[in-house]
């Protein structure tokens, strides 16, 4: 059971990087897209840098329910 446990801690713990690391570049690309006049493309990295935090919030708790049961 001890397994299964830190398993989850584990996967839970790198889906976080994932999405804090997607987030990160979501938003410097939205930045270089900002700097190069390219307004449109910038608003959907920062919608994608949003999803991506979001992501990480409403996630986590699914993904305990569903490995622990």
């Amino acid at each position: 059971m001890k397994t299964v446990t830190q398993e989850t801690k584990l996967a839970m713990t790198m889906q976080e990087e994932n999405l804090g690391y997607m987030s990160d570049m979501a938003l410097e690309l939205a930045q270089m897209a900002e700097e190069s006049g390219l307004t449109t493309l910038a608003y959907l990295f920062r919608m994608a840098a949003l999803e991506a935090a979001t992501a990480g919030r409403v996630a986590t708790p699914e993904i305990a329910q569903h490995v622990t049961h």
